[in-house]
């Protein structure tokens, strides 16, 4: 059986990339297509076999501004060439599920999202104050057309895996598609339990603008509170400019960086609405809480406090939410979590039930599971 990988754009080593980086290891032979690839920004593993790029890798200034050909993105994913491909593995966040694949060809699409920058997250990327000029004018038109396109597509896919029951139920909305929930992989192998009372508050995240780091910041400048942010991205000069000198900016860290970081904090910021979030697992891999925006994917990766008050919980809780988006709100949060006994090893282990060797076996199952099912409708 011939197969192809799908993957959106290979700029960098997130989340999806780690899902991506299981599927290399299932199929080290299979070929890899995506609309922009930068050279050494992705694992080995990635990098070491054949990987297709679209037309969208050639246009100007692709390395900083790949997501500013986002309308073009449509036409580029349907123009590669997947018809010698028995099977199809997309992992889609933005228009890899839109690949046209061949007639009696089977596609299996991991899912963590169907397009945010046009649906559910439109305003956090084009509402109020975040675009101007020209381009008020022309991004409704074109999120309107993105978003026929994304429905129009679906059923170039025979089967959806959702990366959360969160995305689960927007598949569902959107799409009118059912899933199967199969969780990301977390590397909890090089990770250790920590029970230092931690030097600081962390957040680990690229800075987008539906990331909230902005409503983080503006918290931390009220309480005065140490605050380390690790990450980069297209909000960094105004979130830097915004910073009291009690937080600290250090920039993307390693792997073993980023543990030494995880392993010195008092507890992890999560204040933005993800569709799953790796990086609240990996903080509670080393025993650290979270405090993190009760909406989305944390609400299946943390136990946390919802309430004002934390009397009655065991000490099986992992963390505390925040119910609004606001500065007064997560101020709240901190301080509940700093009236709050945690057990750090009850974290960790909780943590561990997202390991990385259960999605691969749970990937392989449902791949396995499917092949089997589309080769006996072709043997009829």
């Amino acid at each position: 059986m011939k197969v192809a990988l799908v993957h959106d754009w290979l700029t960098g080593m997130r989340g999806g990339e780690k899902c991506l980086e299981v599927l290399c290891e299932l199929y080290p032979d299979a070929d890899l297509f995506t609309l922009v690839h930068i050279p050494g920004t992705v694992s080995e593993i990635i990098e070491d076999r054949r990987i297709v790029t679209s037309f969208i890798q050639k246009l100007p200034m692709v390395r900083s501004r790949y997501r500013s050909y986002l309308p073009f993105f449509p036409a580029a994913i349907e123009r590669l060439n997947v018809g010698d491909y028995d099977l199809v593995l997309s992992t889609s966040h933005c228009v890899a599920k839109g690949v046209i694949p061949r007639e009696d060809a089977l596609h299996l699409c991991y899912c963590h999202t169907p397009m945010r920058y046009v649906w559910d997250m439109y305003d956090a990327y084009f509402g109020p104050g975040r675009i101007s000029g020209p381009a008020r004018l022309i991004i409704p038109g074109v999120a309107e057309k993105l978003r026929k396109w994304d429905v129009a597509t679906v059923e170039r896919v025979d089967h959806f895996a959702a990366n959360s029951r969160h995305v689960q139920k927007r598949i569902e909305r959107i799409y009118q598609r059912g899933s199967e929930v199969i969780y990301p992989p977390v590397d909890t192998a090089h990770t250790m339990l920590s029970e230092k009372p931690g030097e600081y508050f962390l957040i680990v995240s690229a800075f987008a603008p539906y990331k909230r780091i902005d409503l983080a910041v503006e918290a931390f400048n009220r309480m005065g509170e140490k605050l380390l942010i690790i990450g980069t991205g297209q909000d960094e000069k105004k979130l830097k400019k915004a910073a009291g000198s009690n937080i600290t900016f250090s920039g993307w860290a390693d792997a073993s960086e980023l543990g030494r970081y995880y392993a010195d904090c008092r507890a992890l910021i999560f204040p933005g609405e993800e569709d799953f979030g790796i990086v609240p697992v990996e903080a509670q891999c080393y025993g650290k809480p979270v405090i993190a925006y009760g909406r989305g994917g944390a609400l299946e990766t943390v136990l946390g406090i919802q309430g004002s008050d934390s009397s009655g919980f065991s000490k099986a809780i992992t963390g505390v939410f925040f119910k609004q988006q606001t500065v007064d709100d997560l101020v709240q949060a901190v301080r509940r979590f700093k009236e709050t006994e945690f057990d750090a090893a009850a974290i960790r282990r909780h943590a561990l039930t997202f390991d990385r060797m259960i999605y691969k076996e749970k990937m392989k199952s449902f791949i396995n599971q499917k092949i089997n099912e589309w080769e006996k409708f072709h043997a009829l």
